[in-house]
């Protein structure tokens, strides 16, 4: 059965230990959850490339590309924030948004009605099956907290996953200060 606090548009954290190194430390902005699987993105792993590097032709924009995750890392994805203009985009949340015609996408970046300010690019995506995502919850890899539209396009990924714990209050804010490595401590 679908769990219920999982969403479309919240973020999952990892858990401060967590070992697998696609994940270690990542929020992942979930845009799927069913029951027969979930997916999202991760926001705070930059490839430190553009995406005009990955497809030939693609018009010039400065907006980097990140690690989605370790699915299908030969596909592009795009999360933006210009549905209004965009067909055929999914909404996550309000005035988020995932996908849409690409044609047109490469038209709005020519006439500049898209900026960096606007788009994020990912390589792969974040894929649980049925039952798995709720599994790992379960287990403690994952933190569940709500999404802001700063996190995706205000804030970058610097610091992001310390930003997002404290934000989430509690015992969470201590959690946010634990170094990476534990003898650094």
């Amino acid at each position: 059965m679908i769990d219920r606090k999982i969403t479309r548009g919240k973020v999952l954290l990892a858990e401060p230990f967590m070992l697998d190194s696609n994940f270690k430390r990542s929020v992942v902005l979930m845009c799927e959850h069913e029951d027969d699987g979930s997916l999202g993105f991760i926001l705070n792993k930059s490839l430190n490339m553009k995406i005009s590097e990955l497809i030939s032709g693609f018009p010039e924009i400065e907006s980097p590309v990140y690690y989605g995750g370790p699915v299908q890392t030969d596909t592009i994805h795009y999360i933006h924030n210009a549905g209004h203009l965009l067909e055929d985009s999914q909404e996550i949340m309000s005035g988020v948004y995932w996908g849409g015609d690409f044609e047109k996408l490469k038209a709005l970046i020519n006439n500049q009605l898209i900026t960096k300010e606007n788009i994020r690019f990912f390589v792969g995506y974040s894929g649980w099956s049925e039952s798995q995502l709720k599994e790992e919850i379960k287990l403690g890899s994952w933190v569940i907290a709500d999404m802001n539209f700063n996190y995706l396009f205000k804030d970058g990924e610097l610091d992001l996953w310390s930003k997002v714990m404290k934000h989430k209050g509690d015992v969470f804010s201590v959690i946010a200060n634990v170094p990476e490595q534990i003898t650094w401590n």
